[in-house]
């Protein structure tokens, strides 16, 4: 889901859950990061069958660490990032962007089946 600039983390994390609205019944657990602690947490367990994992930075870190799942929404936004349409904001609708993430998404996806295929 691709929300605009202004909109909040955790007003955009609501905004999400709700648009999913049971449609991943498999979904048990979702890691974020520090800024979707606080009612967000509370009201995911209240309200989805999920769990809501916040990745805290360790006491004392000073400089960069890789912590636990949040490399993972990092490398994902790097391989975005090699897709033109998507290294800047050049959409003027939001719909658009998403539709694009879509795409770039589609066709890494792709590109990995292609090499992981084994003939039979």
């Amino acid at each position: 889901m691709v929300t605009s600039a202004s909109v909040a983390d955790r007003r955009g994390a609501v905004q999400l859950f709700d648009a999913s609205d049971g449609s991943l019944p498999r979904l048990r657990r979702v890691w974020a990061d520090q800024s979707y602690t606080g009612m967000v947490v509370e009201w995911v367990q209240h309200f989805f069958a999920f769990v809501l994992d916040i990745v805290r930075r360790p006491r004392g870190q000073r400089g960069f660490q890789v912590l636990p799942k949040r490399w993972i929404v990092e490398r994902t936004l790097g391989w975005f990032n090699r897709y033109r349409r998507l290294s800047k904001d050049y959409e003027r609708r939001i719909d658009v962007s998403e539709g694009m993430v879509y795409l770039a998404s589609s066709r890494r996806m792709l590109r990995w089946l292609d090499r992981h295929h084994k003939p039979t």
